[in-house]
């Protein structure tokens, strides 16, 4: 009776314990910043492997937190499908999820949000349930960048001897901001539409079905148009501004994480 009453809690237990992936990317982030730090090895590469390890932790971390609040919430499938794992192969499409953020990222420097984990929102126990889960994932960005940007504020600015190490911090906290202000779009497919459309009724809901596919798509079209894409990093640029992070250290950062552009 032991082993079969033991087995049930040890598998409870792994559906909620750290995975070794998410554990070595936290090891991976930590292990590049010690070297950007101390100036072992080569600059280019580590400020890449450091951001890249970071940003996918915050990818991870994101989509943590979209499972959580679903938990506490009453979704419980959660739990079975690994989400409280943050192991990124869990997640809805490892593709959109993971791949693709962290490709936008080294083409543009765009923080793309990932594919949301899948929610069974039937067991959700209210309207404001479904906004908080949607919610859930941009306000771990916003934290995230809070987070970054106050260590940067207290050790980094003055700190010429680390710049390197600073720069790279900066460069991730500019990435957790895209990430917020893209995700809090109200667009369908996005979480800033997840957060209003409990309240929305369903002759608008009808009526947006029908591009909802493609809505996500239409809107980093629009990004590459000049206007819309200055628009959009001018709104970054000024949390940013508020948040106290130097332009001129992100694009710094920027520049160490494409090593490969000389």
């Amino acid at each position: 009776m032991t082993g079969t009453t033991g087995e049930p809690v040890r598998q409870r237990r792994a559906s909620r314990a750290p995975s070794p992936l998410f554990i070595g990317l936290v090891a991976g982030a930590a292990v590049s910043g010690w070297g950007l730090w101390t100036h072992h090895g080569n600059t280019g590469l580590l400020a890449f492997v450091f951001v890249a390890c970071a940003w996918v932790v915050s990818l991870c971390l994101h989509e943590f937190a979209h499972a959580l609040v679903a938990f506490q919430g009453g979704d419980r499938s959660v739990v079975e499908k690994g989400y409280l794992t943050l192991d990124p192969l869990k997640y809805t499409h490892f593709v959109y999820s993971i791949v693709l953020p962290l490709l936008f990222v080294l083409l543009g420097g765009i923080g793309l949000p990932g594919g949301a984990v899948f929610i069974d929102r039937r067991y959700l126990r209210s309207r404001l349930s479904n906004s908080l889960v949607s919610l859930a994932g941009p306000l771990t960005n916003v934290i995230f960048a809070a987070a970054l940007a106050v260590a940067l504020a207290t050790f980094g600015v003055n700190d010429a001897e680390h710049v390197e190490f600073w720069a790279a911090l900066a460069f991730l906290t500019f990435l957790q901001v895209t990430a917020a202000v893209l995700n809090s779009m109200p667009v369908p497919g996005l979480d800033g539409f997840g957060v209003i459309q409990p309240y929305l009724s369903n002759k608008i809901l009808r009526q947006v079905a029908p591009i909802a596919p493609y809505a996500v798509l239409l809107l980093f079209v629009l990004l590459w148009i000049p206007p819309v894409n200055q628009a959009f990093f001018s709104i970054v640029l000024w949390f940013l501004d508020l948040l106290g992070v130097p332009e001129g250290l992100t694009g710094y950062g920027q520049q160490l994480f494409r090593f490969w552009l000389g």
